[in-house]
């Protein structure tokens, strides 16, 4: 992850600093979804999209989130570690777990988050200025449902050519969730006027609020 970038890359990416999602035009809802329960719950997804910071700051202001979590998915325990992760070899994706009521959001509406202001899911083991495996846009989903829901919304997407470029998002097995180190946590929160941060974090949530208003909440 390169948090510690150099002057000169951080403003090259500022380019891309309100075009957080390569859609040509606001993201339809999902025509698949799983009705909103009856009753109040907690239901977990699992997101990996680009660095972990923003995508933690984008669910934690969704409607119906209880947590966002940052960690590591797709690799094993013992590689489960940031240092270790940031070589790329290691099979993780720095992913963020996020449960919510599935009475306030549904998972359809979390993939519309996801897909809309996240990131940018036709970025191939990238996003932005990071660079890796480790950055790869993934759903690791963790019963068929969720699977099912998925695979309709991006073949949805497909089919209305949302993107100029082809959906490389993988869609998973959740094997297992690790979380990060402390200081992973709640980063984009602790530290707004991180140039990082900044750059490529908080347009994100400020084009949730723009472009999703009826799922955005202040929080």
């Amino acid at each position: 992850m390169l948090k510690l970038l150099f002057f000169f890359v951080a403003i090259v990416s500022l380019a891309g600093c309100g075009h957080v999602s390569a859609a040509s035009a606001p993201l339809p809802k999902p025509t698949v979804d799983a009705p909103l329960a009856k009753a109040k719950g907690s239901e977990t997804a699992v997101f990996a999209g680009g660095c972990f910071w923003g995508i933690q700051a984008v669910f934690q202001h969704v409607k119906g989130v209880i947590s966002a979590t940052s960690g590591y998915a797709g690799g094993s325990a013992n590689t489960a570690e940031y240092e270790t992760v940031s070589s790329g070899t290691t099979g993780h994706a720095e992913s963020v777990k996020v449960v919510y009521d599935p009475s306030q959001a549904s998972y359809g509406e979390l993939l519309q988050v996801f897909f809309s202001v996240a990131h940018d899911p036709t970025e191939l083991n990238r996003q932005g200025p990071d660079v890796g495996t480790q950055y790869r846009s993934a759903i690791f989903y963790s019963n068929a449902d969720q699977k099912r829901i998925a695979d309709a919304y991006v073949a949805q997407l497909t089919a209305a050519k949302s993107f100029p470029r082809p959906i490389v998002t993988q869609i998973v097995p959740l094997k297992a969730f690790y979380p990060a180190e402390a200081y992973h946590q709640n980063y984009a929160t602790l530290h707004p006027d991180n140039l990082y941060i900044m750059i490529n974090d908080a347009p994100k949530v400020s084009n949730l609020k723009k472009e999703l208003p009826e799922l955005y909440t202040g929080k």
